[in-house]
């Protein structure tokens, strides 16, 4: 594996991470009531999801899945209900807030951090964005016989390093933001925001089709 092609390998997954997408969507739902710790467990699970896809790409498995059209579709629906089960919740929160108090308090009791790095790792896992990556683009960077299972991890290593500082730094700028984010207007505009961006991930994951 070359310098050049590693240089290329950052740029393609540095664009693909600064994208908006679920895992932004989500860190913006969860520092504002549960805190920068909740955010940071919320990383910690990208970074997790990251060593699976990248772990199934390099095995072979994601070939397989495309291959399979009754494994591809069962991954993919059930990734496409997850994405969108997180939407409905996100948007029936904003509805019921309608019409409570402007501020909302922390609620840090709500999210603890195990099931912030749980909301993290699933929603990374099954990111319809990095899952086509690891899919489409990934095995692009590999020569089979050629790449080691080392130098193939060295690129997940930094794909999962580049979301650790992207996502980290946005969770110390909304931690920063604290006063904002907890207004119960922007809260309630966020929910809604943050629940159609998963519902509309949720259905183009479900009707995506791998080309043939």
């Amino acid at each position: 594996m070359t310098w050049s092609e590693i240089v290329t390998f950052v740029l393609v997954a540095s664009l693909l991470v600064m994208s908006p997408g679920p895992n932004g969507a989500l860190i913006a739902k969860t520092v504002p009531t549960s805190g920068r710790s909740a955010g940071f467990a919320n990383v910690a699970g990208f970074v997790s999801a990251f060593y699976l896809h990248g772990a199934l790409a390099i095995l072979g498995i994601s070939i397989l899945l495309v291959q399979s059209a009754t494994a591809f579709a069962i991954v993919k629906y059930i990734g496409a209900a997850y994405l969108c089960w997180i939407g409905i919740k996100a948007l029936w929160s904003a509805v019921q807030g309608i019409g409570q108090k402007a501020e909302v308090a922390p609620a840090k009791k709500q999210r603890t951090l195990a099931r912030a790095y749980t909301e993290g790792f699933l929603t990374n896992a099954l990111n319809p964005k990095v899952s086509m990556f690891y899919l489409a683009a990934f095995p692009q960077f590999i020569t089979i016989g050629e790449t080691t299972a080392a130098s193939a991890f060295l690129l997940v290593f930094l794909h999962s390093a580049i979301n650790l500082v992207w996502f980290g730094a946005m969770v110390l700028v909304l931690a920063k933001l604290t006063e904002l984010a907890r207004n119960g207007r922007f809260q309630r505009w966020l929910k809604g925001v943050t629940g159609a961006v998963f519902i509309a991930f949720g259905i183009k994951l479900a009707m995506f089709r791998p080309s043939p």
